[in-house]
C-alpha cells in the first residue's frame, strides 16, 4: 500500500538501559556506588552512555568490590555524594519514561528497589515522586528469557543470556557495559 509507513517493531526502536554496582545485595540497607544509563536509538547504533561514580558514605565490603573492583577509597576519591546523584539519576529515569522509551533493566526489582531506597534516604521522595503521571515501561532480559523458554534448564545471570543469545559482554559488572549487555540481550530475544 502506497502512503502507509510500517512502525517498527519494539525491539527495533529506541531503548534505553539502566544498571548499577552496590556495596550488596540487601536492597534495604546496601548503597549504589556506580550506576549507568545507554540509550540507542536503533539497532546498531551508538549508544548514548551517562556514568554516575558515588561515594556511599559507608565503608564498601571487600566481597562487593571482587565484585565491581570499586573500592570504599577509590569511590572517596572519585565519587560523589549520593544526593545529587540519586537525584540526577532519577531525573534522566523520569525522562525516559516521559519520552516513552522502554527501560531495560536486568533484575529490575532489584536495582530499581535499590535507587527507590536510595532516593527516599537522600532526597526523602520515592521513585515514583519523580516518574510523576508517566510509568516507567520495564523490560527484564531474565523475565522475557524465562517467557520465552521457561523450562529451559540452566541459570538466567546477564552472562549465561548474553552467552545464550550471542551477545558481547565485555566489563562485566561495569554499569555501563551490563546496561548495553541487558539491551542488547533484549534487542535478541526480540
Amino acid at each position: 500500500m502506497r502512503g502507509v509507513v510500517e512502525k517498527p517493531c519494539w525491539y527495533e526502536g529506541p531503548l534505553a538501559a539502566f544498571d548499577t554496582e552496590t556495596t550488596g545485595v540487601d536492597v534495604e540497607n546496601d548503597r549504589i556506588v556506580s550506576a549507568a544509563l545507554v540509550v540507542q536509538h536503533q539497532p546498531g547504533a551508538p549508544p548514548a552512555i551517562r556514568r554516575w561514580l558515588v561515594d556511599p558514605g559507608v565503608p564498601v565490603p571487600a566481597g562487593a568490590t571482587e565484585v565491581h573492583g570499586l573500592t570504599w577509597a577509590y569511590l572517596q576519591h572519585h565519587g560523589r555524594w549520593p544526593a545529587p546523584v540519586m537525584e540526577e539519576v532519577a531525573r534522566a529515569l523520569a525522562a525516559v519514561s516521559a519520552r516513552g522509551t522502554p527501560l531495560v533493566v536486568m533484575n529490575a526489582p532489584f536495582d530499581l528497589t535499590l535507587l527507590d531506597r536510595e532516593l527516599r534516604r537522600h532526597r526523602s521522595a520515592p521513585l515514583a515522586d519523580y516518574l510523576g503521571m508517566s510509568s516507567l515501561c520495564v523490560l527484564d532480559p531474565r523475565v522475557l528469557d524465562k517467557h520465552l523458554d521457561r523450562y529451559r534448564k540452566g541459570r538466567r545471570t546477564l552472562t549465561d543470556l548474553c552467552a545464550l543469545y550471542g551477545v558481547e559482554l565485555s566489563g562485566a559488572h561495569e554499569a555501563a557495559a551490563d546496561a548495553l549487555a541487558a539491551l542488547e540481550v533484549v534487542r535478541a530475544v526480540g
